[in-house]
């Protein structure tokens, strides 16, 4: 099987393409703008450069593949206030020409890492795939718009179309160098660098956190899908507050933490969790990892590191 898996010098990216390598052929496009070659999984063919260029994607057209998997792009909600033009063409356009790809070239299936923020805000909190979507970012904006892109492409042009909606995903492997992208990665690399936590936000927010492994098996399994366009919560169903993940660092670190709370950034939601029963019944996924167990292992990686 040949797949192009975008984004596997990153932290997702580079799960989901460890995954497939070996016994399949393998390409990726990764800018490098968060992530680095050396993640890279050894049997990958990796192009530099941006998925959001159409002169590089029109390049790959007279290659077949099995699958599109579309994991590269800005990920930060914070940074789509801050540039929503780049953000629009890491997230949106790339995703618009990438599908364009698998039309032109025959690929029969595509499979996108949407996120939790196209929800936003509800109340109550747990998200289930038919809540309504009130995007707060204009990154979650963005994916949305990708969705429905994808819905579009799946019915004029017989795409198998699955977006997997991200929660929060962390673990081994994950960017500690980017304090803007990923909650308790931010936390732990402020507290490893500094001995203290800078906390944008009320200590009560909270998410739920998916571990990398168990979103690397989601998309694997959205492999299965033969036709239509169809979306999924990747999600534990637990929320996870700020004050909890913070606990955890400063119980795991031998030195004392100081802990600042400061005003909040645009667009952040509250707090979110999901609801996975859907992909558990069609795809037959769900996590078994606890928060807790995946951020001691994190917590250890990261300290060797």
């Amino acid at each position: 099987m040949r797949y192009l898996v975008t984004g596997a010098a990153g932290f997702i990216g580079a799960a989901v393409a460890k995954r497939l390598a070996g016994e399949n052929e393998v390409v990726t496009i990764d800018n490098l703008s968060t992530g680095k070659e050396e993640n890279v999984p050894e049997g990958v063919e990796f192009i530099k450069g941006s998925v959001a260029d159409p002169g590089l994607i029109h390049s790959l057209s007279d290659r077949k593949f099995d699958a599109i998997i579309h994991i590269a792009g800005q990920s930060s909600g914070e940074i789509s206030f801050e540039d929503p033009v780049y953000d629009l063409q890491t997230n949106y356009q790339s995703t618009v020409l990438l599908l364009d790809l698998a039309r032109r070239c025959g690929c029969r299936k595509f499979i996108y890492a949407s996120t939790m923020s196209v929800y936003g805000d509800h109340n109550p909190p747990c998200c289930s795939e038919d809540t309504d979507l009130v995007p707060k970012s204009f990154y979650a904006v963005g994916k949305t718009a990708s969705e429905h892109y994808m819905r579009i492409y799946s019915d004029q042009f017989g795409i198998a179309c699955t977006a997997l909606r991200l929660f929060n995903i962390y673990g081994i492997g994950q960017n500690m160098d980017n304090l803007k992208q990923g909650m308790a990665s931010i936390y732990l690399a402020m507290a490893l660098s500094d001995h203290k936590i800078n906390v944008k936000g009320s200590k009560d927010r909270f998410r739920d956190f998916v571990y990398i492994d168990e979103a690397a098996d989601a998309f694997i399994k959205a492999l299965s899908r033969e036709s239509g366009y169809d979306v999924f919560n990747v999600c534990t169903g637990k929320a996870t507050t700020v004050e909890h993940i913070i606990d955890i660092i400063k119980d795991a670190l031998p030195y004392d933490i100081d802990v600042k709370y400061t005003e909040g950034t645009p667009g952040d939601q509250f707090g979110i969790y999901g609801d996975y029963s859907k992909i558990a019944k069609e795809l037959g996924w769900k996590p078994e990892i606890d928060f807790e167990t995946g951020m001691r292992r994190m917590i250890a990686w990261a300290e060797k590191r």
